[in-house]
């Protein structure tokens, strides 16, 4: 059994790796893809929108379909899909075919091959005493991604414009196609999947208020994240900051988010996850006010990068944690998924309300103020939060 959970856990990282990696990558194309296409970036804006949309709204479904079925087959998928809108975006360069490749294709890719299906997989297969540790690795190799993958990008925009990098990152996503063989991991069984305890289960996550307020900080997480990752490039090139300085601003997101993902996993087995991911929000507010007040000079750029990237995604691993903790294990892909469909509603308008404010305001600072704001409201609603396992009436089989 150790020996598959490793290469479960192995597979899945490397897929989140690719997928991660590259997605956040996309940030340093907008300015290129806006004057090839002599479009606005709100039109950019808006297919990265989508994406991140798609991406959650597809989620929870992905998320029963990969409880039930598996993660292998779910991987697959997504990873072929992932792979063909990156090539049909270079294909279909115009505004309606950026909304169908960059925007739903590699949406429905990403909703297969990140957290829900990788997450759903390794929690199968550890312990319960050891998921927020697993969690936070599988979160941390996202982040790695991140720091492994953009700087590459950055040099491929350079050398072979935005067209030639996108098929090389096609190339890479067709790999999560053979990883996804990988994820296979022990199901409940057959007609449990989706028998008699599924809607009592649905029924009682939807009636819990701490579940709800899981949902609202993940809005925020989403929002801050996506606006960051989609405009920060383009908000340091108006500030006459150079290409190198804003490929290693995202690179310090990627690098410092490893050690803030698996520190927080690490926390999150051992303090109360509700009070972590407050602190969490709480500290964003205090960066984000720290980089509009002090001059920005390469330096600020990438210190920014790294505050961030501490607390970038460490809050996937306390929130997933939670997840499981108060559900269990049965359905906790779907469950994620639905509180990561809620992630990517946050991301969908911090991403196009980013490109929104600059195409209308010439300015992101609405953006940016909004951001403080809303990590504040998060640091407070995750305050109220029961961690306690919640009954399920009306469930059938073993909690895992």
């Amino acid at each position: 059994m150790r020996g598959q959970t490793l290469i479960v856990l192995v597979s899945g990282v490397m897929m989140l790796i690719i997928a991660m990696g590259t997605r956040q990558s996309f940030g340093i194309f907008v300015p290129a893809l806006s004057m090839d296409l002599d479009v606005g970036r709100s039109v950019i804006g808006l297919s990265l929108a989508f994406q991140q949309l798609l991406w959650g709204v597809c989620q929870p479904v992905i998320g029963l379909f990969s409880d039930r079925w598996g993660s292998v087959r779910i991987g697959m998928a997504g990873g072929l899909i992932y792979a063909l809108g990156l090539i049909l975006t270079y294909v279909w360069a115009d505004p309606v075919g950026l909304q169908i490749s960059l925007g739903v294709m590699i949406g429905i890719g990403l909703s297969g091959t990140t957290y829900g299906t990788v997450l759903g997989a390794v929690g199968r297969m550890v312990p319960p005493e050891k998921r927020t540790q697993a969690f936070g690795i599988c979160t941390a190799a996202g982040s790695f991604g991140m720091f492994a993958v953009v700087p590459g990008a950055q040099y491929m925009l350079d050398q072979m414009g935005w067209g030639g990098a996108f098929l090389v990152l096609a190339a890479m996503a067709a790999l999560m196609i053979p990883l996804s063989l990988g994820l296979k991991t022990p199901l409940p069984p057959q007609g449990q999947g989706f028998g008699a305890d599924l809607k009592p289960t649905i029924r009682t996550a939807l009636g819990n208020g701490s579940y709800w307020l899981l949902n609202i900080g993940f809005f925020v997480c989403g929002f801050h994240v996506a606006f960051v990752a989609t405009h920060l490039p383009a908000f340091l090139r108006d500030n006459n900051m150079p290409s190198s300085v804003t490929a290693w601003a995202l690179a310090m997101i990627g690098l410092f988010n490893i050690i803030g993902s698996y520190l927080f996993g690490q926390l999150g087995a051992r303090f109360s996850q509700k009070y972590l991911l407050s602190l969490v929000y709480a500290a964003r507010a205090v960066v984000i006010t720290l980089f509009l007040v002090l001059p920005l000079s390469p330096l600020t750029a990438v210190a920014f990068g790294a505050g961030m990237g501490f607390l970038w995604l460490g809050t996937v691993p306390l929130t997933s944690g939670l997840v499981a903790r108060m559900f269990g294990m049965r359905y906790m892909a779907m469950l994620y998924g639905f509180v990561f469909m809620f992630h990517q509603l946050g991301a969908f308008l911090g991403a196009f309300g980013g490109g929104w404010a600059y195409d209308h305001l010439q300015s992101y600072d609405l953006i940016w103020y909004l951001s403080i704001a809303l990590a504040l409201i998060a640091a407070v609603v995750h305050l109220p939060i029961s961690e306690k396992a919640v009954p399920v009436r009306g469930a059938v089989g073993q909690r895992l």
